[in-house]
């Protein structure tokens, strides 16, 4: 069974493949070649967008435990009944950031920061 789904999906890619190269030749002339390559990625990245959002429409969050006052949920909320608000907020709070080294210098540090890595377990 594992076998038959490596050779669907290995099929899948090369067919992927092969349609991305017939876009990109058929094109090539018409439009030139650095034309062409981006509208095999606009292709490509249309597709995952559809696929993304199919995908994305079937999932259905599990509902978090507690009373559903937390500070999350309360921005979530925010956000969704005022986004200007909240883009206001997070344009505000990125010039605090950008502005300041300090603050700045902390929040790369804790984007690149590491993990400490646990033992698996047994």
């Amino acid at each position: 069974m594992m076998a038959a789904v490596a050779a669907l999906a290995a099929a899948a890619v090369v067919c992927v493949i092969a349609l991305a190269f017939a876009l990109y030749a058929g094109l090539r002339d018409l439009i030139g070649p650095a034309w062409s390559a981006a509208a095999v990625a606009g292709a490509a990245a249309f597709v995952a967008l559809i696929l993304a959002f199919v995908l994305t429409r079937k999932a259905k969050p599990k509902p978090v435990r507690g009373d559903g006052k937390n500070l999350s949920a309360q921005l979530v909320e925010l956000a969704r009944e005022r986004p200007l608000v909240a883009a206001g907020a997070v344009a505000a709070a990125l010039a605090v950031v950008v502005r300041n080294p300090r603050i700045l210098t902390a929040v790369v540090g804790a984007a690149f920061a590491s993990r400490p890595r646990t033992p698996p377990k047994r």
